[in-house]
């Protein structure tokens, strides 16, 4: 292992050993300042969150951007001592940390023993979600995970989320999406973080306008298993309950080829995603290139943002 692999699995390792053990005022601060300390830096990370928002809000001015992202790393860093302390909350703690919309959607489908697969993009604390419906519903699920470097920052990952009730999959290794499919039809509940493609084998959909690729595999999963497909958001405002609103189910087109079928669904998931992302663009956590023309060379804008990867 490399002294940086090393170095990051000990920082991890320090924010889940010591963050959880601090008074939840003091972690709290110790976020915030976090984030504002790596927005005044103005990073890679940070800039490629400016130039997503930008594309979410394209009205914006150069001072709304700005503040958009001090808030996106404030959420963001609320996510990560969120995360850290989570082992550490009560099951009673947990139960009234999420207050969902439009549940029923969910609590109908787990009810029907037909599958449910719920699809969510990079919004506030996804694993606070997962762990609300592990300890309130007493649901477990299946899940994947990105394969990380190094690989025990993994292990810390896999570990953390089934310390929350979660059965955690890896991404990569081709096993995945077979172990998916008979766990929805086994009536089981899958959630799958769905808005960046991680395969290069995507389907392209249209995103704020501009083309990018989604995962194919909730759809797939649908159409093969019979399961529905909920889109789910997820944000924050100035409580310390996070919110979230599962959205009515995408339907399977009745006419179409597989991958027609597929196009049609994934569109939805993205239209979804949007919906939720443009009412709290601050909360969706995305440092990473998303769209085509940031991927792609070929299709990059005429005056790229200096120092952005």
């Amino acid at each position: 292992m490399s002294l940086r692999d090393q170095l990051t699995d000990a920082l991890y390792g320090l924010g889940w050993g010591t963050v959880k053990k601090l008074p939840e005022p003091v972690a709290v601060r110790l976020g915030r300042s976090i984030a504002d300390l790596a927005w005044k830096q103005r990073g890679k990370g940070v800039q490629r969150l400016e130039s997503n928002y930008a594309r979410v809000v394209p009205d914006a001015s150069p001072e709304r951007l700005a503040e958009l992202s001090r808030a996106g790393m404030r959420s963001y860093l609320r996510y990560w001592m969120e995360s850290f302390r989570l082992p550490a909350w009560s099951a009673e703690r947990i139960k009234g940390a999420f207050d969902p919309k439009d549940v029923h959607y969910l609590t109908d489908g787990i009810a029907s023993d037909q599958g449910v697969i719920l699809a969510l993009p990079h919004m506030a604390n996804w694993d606070l979600a997962g762990a609300w419906v592990t300890t309130k519903l007493e649901t477990p699920f299946t899940t994947v995970a990105e394969r990380l470097k190094p690989e025990t920052l993994y292990d810390r990952f896999v570990a953390y989320r089934e310390g929350l009730g979660m059965e955690v999959l890896p991404h990569s290794g081709g096993t995945a999406f077979g172990t998916l499919a008979r766990r929805l039809r086994d009536g089981g509940l899958v959630c799958l973080v769905a808005e960046r493609d991680l395969s290069s084998s995507g389907v392209e959909v249209e995103f704020f306008g501009e083309p990018t690729r989604m995962p194919a595999g909730p759809a797939l999963l649908a159409q093969q298993t019979g399961a529905l497909l909920l889109p789910v958001t997820l944000w924050y405002d100035d409580s310390p309950v996070m919110r979230g609103r599962v959205h009515p189910p995408v339907e399977v087109p009745e006419t179409g080829s597989r991958a027609e079928k597929t196009s049609v669904m994934t569109q939805a998931l993205a239209d979804a995603f949007a919906t939720g992302i443009a009412d709290h663009p601050e909360d969706w956590h995305m440092l990473q290139r998303l769209w085509l023309k940031d991927l792609d060379p070929a299709k990059k804008p005429p005056a790229p943002e200096k120092g952005v990867s």
